[in-house]
């Protein structure tokens, strides 16, 4: 049996290596393909692979436009993605392609640095899962995904207690839900892109109240200490502030407080100073990744900001953040999919202090939250899972 096992292994490194050239090199510049910057494995539209690299040398510097090498289909830089199966292949012959003692991994993380203590979801639990939120009283974490359900709420060591949230197309139903926040009271509100809506459930999941016709995109949603709802309007460029008698159903008032934002997505709400974080994703020449993160204290006033022009100042690569939250020490956290990683930018008015405090193992992370134990929770949408870390701020 030894001598077989022995005789395979140069079949099978053989095997890896033709695996190396035919799908983990890139056919323009013949570079293999890494989870570096500049070497990622970049789709084009019509489903040829290159590098970021080659990307933006075939791209037009102003309006990013660029023909496929191969096909000479035309397409855009930015409207490239992450190739996914090319990444995940790289991680798993990784070890296989390179010979030789691995690096450890046990070695003691950094002071501030967050360690994965475990994940749950996965495939087939989670469907492309875009919203993450945590119920303050039972500590359930609940996600909104693609599936059949659209809402599935875990226990804390990552089973699944209960969903619920049709796909369909009745009013209570959930069509493409983008996130989720749960009340002070344990009730589920979620935006709905499908029919544009804000839709709220009880924990175990009746539905509530149905708000139509109030947003013309509503993305990002979160609870405020006062258990209001925060709800951005991509489209509107607005970010609202409603106040609903939950256990009624009935929405008693609600209030724009920004209406100048440029396609706002993602908001979070400090717990310690009541700061209002919102991440915005603007259009225009040159704008198709840039993100910029504003925060506004409890009164409205700007008192923060950083775009990815700034940030890529203080960090070696450009940072495309997806996801913004609120350590319990009023720190802003931001998730980025361009490296990928977490980073904490320290507090709104020493903008920005940066700390990469996640940078490995993540695939592309699109949203955040912290428990009381201070551990964060990461959304991988590319995973299909939720991971759980564990802070040591040192």
């Amino acid at each position: 049996m030894g001598a077989e096992a022995s005789g395979s292994r140069p079949e099978l490194r053989e095997l890896l290596r033709e695996a190396e050239t035919s799908l983990l090199e890139c056919k323009v510049c013949f570079e293999r393909f890494g989870h570096r910057q500049q070497r990622r494995p970049r789709n084009l539209s019509c489903g040829h692979v290159v590098c970021l690299a080659c990307v933006a040398a075939l791209a037009h510097p102003r309006t990013l436009a660029l023909e496929c090498p191969f096909c000479r289909r035309a397409c855009r830089g930015c409207d490239t993605s992450d190739c996914l199966p090319v990444l995940h292949l790289l991680e798993l012959l990784g070890s296989a392609l390179r010979p030789g003692p691995a690096a450890p991994r046990a070695a003691p993380a950094a002071p501030g640095v967050l360690t994965c203590q475990h994940a749950f979801g996965g495939w087939g639990t989670l469907v492309n899962p875009t919203g993450l939120a945590l119920c303050p009283k039972t500590g359930r974490v609940v996600v909104v995904h693609d599936g059949k359900r659209r809402v599935k709420v875990f226990d804390s060591g990552g089973g699944c207690a209960h969903q619920f949230g049709e796909k369909g197309d009745a009013a209570q139903d959930l069509r493409y839900p983008l996130d989720v926040t749960v009340t002070n009271d344990c009730h589920v509100v979620v935006t709905d892109a499908g029919d544009r809506s804000l839709k709220v459930f009880d924990f175990f999941g009746q539905i509530k109240l149905v708000l139509g016709g109030h947003f013309c995109l509503p993305w990002g949603v979160e609870t405020t200490p006062q258990n209001g709802v925060l709800v951005t309007d991509a489209e509107a460029g607005s970010l609202h502030l409603l106040e609903v008698d939950f256990p009624e159903g009935i929405l008693r008032r609600t209030e724009r407080l920004q209406a100048h934002l440029r396609r706002p997505r993602g908001v979070a709400v400090s717990w310690l100073t009541g700061a209002i974080a919102v991440l915005e994703h603007p259009l225009g020449p040159g704008a198709c990744s840039s993100t910029t993160v504003k925060v506004f204290s409890a009164t409205m006033q700007l008192i923060g900001q950083v775009d990815s022009f700034g940030l890529s100042l203080f960090f070696p690569s450009k940072i495309t953040a997806s996801a913004v939250a609120f350590d319990h020490q009023g720190n802003v956290v931001v998730a980025d999919t361009s490296n990928p990683a977490v980073l904490c930018l320290g507090k709104p008015e020493e903008f920005p202090v940066l700390k990469p405090i996640i940078t490995h193992g993540l695939s592309h992370p699109v949203a955040l939250t912290f428990t009381k134990e201070s551990s964060l929770l990461v959304l991988d949408s590319a995973a299909h899972s939720v991971k759980v870390y564990k802070v040591d701020w040192g």
